[in-house]
């Protein structure tokens, strides 16, 4: 049977990811930091390995016997002094030469939609370093580019619980963002694939408003939208280039950057985010 390592196995796409080898019966490594994030984890088929990928002495051997690695690894906010540069590029790098050394056959990197598009962001632009280093590996490889995901929208969801959702410009920007578990599988089907390039998103293609109208129902909220003018936008992105540190700037410029694009990927999946939107609140409410 093939064997398969998960990066980032203790995050939100690596556990979707844990779950869908499991259902196919596959052996796989998952890869963590903090192996007590996966102490509820019962499938008999998946080892659990701790090691730092920021910290390559930790990586050695790992990949023994491993057919293809499955990277998510990455940070959305930076922290304990970790920079994008240093996670999202050099910690992937430490991994695929470890790959490379081993004689691993397939490196499965998740990055973003129209990432190399969009270089001059700084948490893209560590990505697409690293997608230029794996490119030129010389290993067979597939980069998973989501349209977005459902956890993503978490914070539409929180702002829609005080009963209004602000956005900017007219709202009609269009997405279709994805399940972690629909997403999972387009990975693990990757493993078997020959698409270097596979862009992916939900089954519903959407407007910013039909989700803010979403998220504000899933607390039984009237439609309350606020549209800001675009240049509040374009604004506040130049203001906290020059006030805020970079570590908190990085979030904040994907996120406003991508509000102004479209992000439409080819349709998968059978999860709705409304049904995930309710059961979100589901979780907030219960004691």
């Amino acid at each position: 049977m093939t064997k398969i390592l998960v990066a980032g196995a203790s995050g939100y796409l690596g556990k979707y990811i844990l779950e869908e080898l499991h259902s196919w019966k596959i052996p796989a490594i998952a890869l963590v930091r903090a192996p007590e994030k996966l102490e509820d984890l019962n499938y008999r088929n998946i080892k659990i390995v701790q090691a730092e990928v920021t910290r390559p002495e930790t990586l050695s051997g790992v990949c023994k016997d491993v057919e293809t690695v499955i990277s998510t690894v990455g940070i959305t906010r930076q922290k304990d002094g970790l920079t994008y540069m240093d996670v999202d590029y050099q910690a992937n790098l430490n991994l695929l030469k470890e790959a490379q050394r081993t004689g691993v056959r397939k490196f499965i990197y998740v990055s973003v939609i129209n990432g190399d598009k969009l270089r001059h962001l700084k948490i893209t632009e560590a990505k697409e370093r690293f997608v230029d280093a794996l490119k030129a590996s010389g290993l067979e490889y597939t980069v998973i580019r989501p349209s977005g995901f459902f956890s993503d929208l978490r914070e539409v969801l929180y702002m829609a619980e005080k009963g209004r959702v602000v956005l900017f410009g007219n709202g009609e920007s269009k997405l279709n963002p994805i399940h972690g578990a629909d997403l999972a599988e387009v990975c693990v089907r990757a493993i078997a694939q020959k698409e270097k390039e596979i862009s992916v998103g939900g089954p519903d293609i959407l407007t910013q408003n039909e989700i803010a109208e979403m998220a504000l129902c899933a607390w039984n909220k009237p439609a309350n939208i606020v549209h800001l003018p675009g240049w509040i936008r374009l604004l506040i992105l130049h203001t906290a280039k020059i006030f805020l540190p970079g570590q908190k700037n990085g979030p904040l410029e994907f996120f406003l950057t991508l509000m102004a694009l479209d992000s439409i990927a080819t349709r998968h999946g059978n999860h709705r985010l409304q049904d995930f939107f309710n059961h979100e609140v589901q979780q907030i409410k219960q004691p």
